[in-house]
């Protein structure tokens, strides 16, 4: 699977490995050959060297039946200022400040330029069409000088299973920051050039399986430090005259009909009350007199005055679902991450509003289990590094999450981990039945607490506060168009995974799948142990691929 010429190599890779500039990867057995269902996205890559006195532009070339399928991109490298907590595992690649591979960026002319001593990789993207026979395709892929003369090339075989991976039950929300798309591109909100940005960001977020999605009714009450304000983004125009209020959603529908568009069939609604406590209201604009005024925030207490407010306001707006026919594939938020501390201020918060919202959904991050066995949270949104009191009471509905605090034994996505720990999450969120899952950062571009913007191609870990790669997914590429991460395609591949259990569930149950999962397997997988090397991860799944072939 390795050619080597007097001054190129090109290794394949699999997905699960980051490879460093000056750090020389390794191939693995398991990169022969991939196999996946139709409908189904196989990622691999090619990391590609050179040995010489200068830099050279290469063209790259693939000779495949597949290849109108195959989309290739070059993994570049970002700053990390702050790689990981002081408080970690060993289960990280490094926890020095450096340079981490994570950016997807397009071919320019399908060519990539080598320098010589530095390795860096092509990340290859094969999807696997519904129409063709099952069976092996092999996928050349080849570096050529100027000359026209092929240099290096790798082949590796894709065995096509010819089944459909079914849709995906498994719910999932990364929280979609609509200003901070504004503050970078420096538009306005909810111009046309703001939307047009949404649309293609939206699209993208659909696209990779995120299928619900925050709705900005106000400007989200999130990650906003006390008394301060983020950028207003209120898709619900708000006129007041004396105590009335009266309610235009035009803008509302608009996103509505660019989420659908986009294959999402869940809405969120932000949160109702602040962060941390629900002790205020959030930021919510409103013309009264002919000028924009702001009539909620942070000098707001959570009942009273707002309680009117949110008495008209909230049987309009499930009216306004209704119509839109989202209303039974809503969900509603308290406030984000209380706790025990917070215990009284979010009953009366919540007591506040549902008269309104018996017939709603409700879902809050949260980590004590006490806010459930109280009856305060119905939909429990657990951290995953707290859920087990949760699954020993076999908690229905139960959602999982993580952040910057799950950065021991748990998964996550941070840059400086391996990318295994990101892609394990899908095994273990289908053995204990979780209905869905969360986080916080899609596209967040602000610092902590939002007191500044900041460019992500630069600060990856907003201002040295979360582990590069906790707060967000995608890149603010050129012209509105969001550029993906690796840490996105591997979640995406978590979820295909997820979606390919389900399948085989629907042959031979879920306890003997869990059985097949394990067999292996020194010790059971749970959230905090769980195959750790890429060889397991892609050997499980090829496990599971056989076992489906069985009963085509």
């Amino acid at each position: 699977m390795e050619q080597c010429s007097n001054t190129y190599r090109m290794i394949v890779l699999s997905s699960l490995e980051k490879v460093f500039p000056h750090q020389e990867p390794v191939f693995s057995p398991e990169c022969c050959r991939f196999n996946g269902l139709y409908g189904e996205i196989l990622t691999y890559q090619a990391a590609c060297c050179l040995k010489g006195l200068r830099k050279e532009k290469l063209k790259v070339r693939v000779f495949s039946a597949l290849k109108d399928s195959i989309r290739i991109r070059q993994v570049l490298h970002v700053p990390s200022s702050y790689p990981a907590h002081e408080k970690r595992d060993s289960n990280y690649l490094s926890h020095t400040p450096g340079l981490y591979p994570d950016l997807l960026r397009n071919l320019e002319n399908n060519s990539l330029v080598l320098v010589p001593g530095r390795w860096q990789s092509l990340w290859i993207d094969v999807t696997i069409p519904g129409i063709i026979p099952g069976g092996l395709y092999p996928v050349t892929v080849s570096l050529t000088d100027s000359q026209d003369r092929e240099v290096v090339s790798v082949t590796v075989g894709i065995e096509v299973i010819p089944i459909p991976l079914p849709a995906q039950e498994l719910y999932h929300t990364e929280w979609f920051h609509g200003d901070c798309l504004a503050d970078y591109y420096k538009v306005p909100v909810f111009s046309e050039e703001h939307w047009n940005i949404l649309g293609r960001f939206i699209s993208l977020y659909g696209k990779r399986g995120m299928n619900m999605i925050l709705t900005p009714i106000f400007t989200p009450p999130l990650d906003t430090a006390a008394g301060g304000e983020r950028t207003t983004i209120q898709l619900v125009s708000i006129r007041q005259e004396k105590n009335r209020f009266f309610f235009d959603f035009s803008r509302l529908e608009r996103w509505v009909n660019i989420c659908k568009d986009a294959g999402i069939v869940y809405f969120e609604m932000a949160h109702l009350f602040t962060q941390w406590g629900a002790h205020h209201a959030p930021k919510i604009m409103a013309e009264r007199g002919g000028k924009e005024i702001r009539l909620f925030g942070w000098d707001t207490p959570s009942t009273g005055a707002y309680t009117v407010f949110l008495d008209q306001f909230l049987p309009a707006l499930k009216k306004e679902l209704k119509r839109l026919g989202i209303f039974e594939n809503t969900f509603f938020h308290i406030s984000d991450e209380p706790e025990k501390a917070h215990l009284e201020s979010y009953a009366l918060a919540k007591e506040s509003v549902m008269p309104h919202l018996k017939d709603c959904k409700l879902i809050d991050a949260l980590s004590d289990y006490s806010f459930y066995e109280m009856g305060i949270v119905e939909r429990p949104v657990c951290s995953t590094d707290h859920i087990e009191p949760f699954l020993d009471h076999k908690v229905p509905h139960l959602w999982s999450y993580y952040c910057t605090s799950q950065c021991v034994d748990v998964s996550n996505r941070f840059m400086a981990m391996p990318s295994a720990r990101n892609r394990v999450y899908g095994l273990q969120v289908y053995k204990y039945g979780i209905e869905g899952i969360l986080h916080w950062g899609f596209n967040f571009y602000n610092s902590q607490h939002s007191l500044r913007h900041i460019n992500p191609y630069e600060v990856t870990d907003c201002d040295e506060s979360f582990p590069s790669g906790d707060a967000f997914l995608v890149y603010p590429g050129p012209d509105g168009a969001p550029e993906e991460s690796i840490r996105l395609m591997v979640l995406h591949e978590a979820k295909q995974d997820h979606r390919a259990l389900k399948l085989l569930e629907s042959y031979i149950g879920k306890e003997a799948v869990i059985e097949l999962l394990e067999e292996d397997l020194s010790e059971p997988i749970t959230f905090s142990s769980y195959p750790k090397s890429s060889a397991s991860l892609i050997g499980i799944r090829n496990k599971i691929n056989r076992m489906i072939k069985t009963y085509i």
